[in-house]
């Protein structure tokens, strides 16, 4: 006996999906003593009226990474400052049928040299980590990564040097150090770990503020 099979012609492929693809911008900077990060009020749908990251689709002919640069010129003014891919985030807007892709990186600037982008629609505004208003695209665990990220940058890297002016005391860099971290730190143990690390070097200047005998100002060995 003989069996005969036959195959059906398939009649529809399902299309590739090709998801929606935007650069996010977590711009952190420490203003008083705490870690704000800049955040826009958006003026249309979706999420019209909430909160999220600096963001944007990718233009035509540009890279990712110029396209990171060219987001936090818009909403800071600088871009000679650190800079660094953080993660790629899947469906953090749930709104296109095909899906979403947000490539997220971050950013630290001082805040004395950022010239916050001048609109009414749109507007930018610096946010205390402790006090967030509700976010958009599930935006807080974007921020959350980030903060991370930063904290484990300072045990090895000289990644704060772009929260800084070219030179600073060395209670202004503890300073920086306990808004990232969260927690007051040892002076003592601090200055001797600073120190002896490649990090900073001394400048013959000083500064004098108010009562306090003048204070020895110091820099970065190397702003990268």
């Amino acid at each position: 006996m003989t069996t005969e099979t036959s195959r059906a012609p398939i009649a529809s492929r399902t299309a590739a999906r090709r998801p929606i693809v935007a650069v996010l911008v977590v711009i952190f900077t420490v203003v008083d003593g705490a870690l704000q990060v800049l955040l826009i009020e958006r003026s249309a749908a979706p999420a019209e009226g909430r909160w999220a990251i600096p963001g944007g689709a990718v233009l035509h002919g540009e890279t990712m990474d110029e396209a990171a640069v060219r987001k936090l010129a818009e909403e800071t003014g600088v871009t000679d400052v650190f800079l660094e891919q953080l993660y790629t985030f899947g469906d953090l807007d749930p709104s296109p049928e095909e899906g979403s892709v947000g490539v997220a990186w971050f950013a630290l600037v001082e805040s004395a040299s950022v010239r916050l982008a001048q609109r009414t629609a749109w507007r930018p505004e610096w946010w205390n980590l402790d006090d967030l208003p509700p976010l958009a695209f599930d935006n807080e665990q974007v921020i959350d990564v980030a903060r991370t990220r930063l904290i484990n940058k300072l045990q090895y890297t000289d990644a704060a040097y772009s929260l800084l002016p070219p030179q600073f005391t060395m209670r202004e860099l503890q300073e920086v150090y306990e808004a990232i971290l969260g927690r007051p730190l040892d002076k003592r143990n601090f200055r001797r770990r600073l120190l002896a690390s490649d990090f900073i070097v001394a400048t013959p200047e000083k500064r004098t503020d108010g009562r306090h005998r003048p204070a020895r100002l110091y820099r970065f060995a190397s702003r990268s």
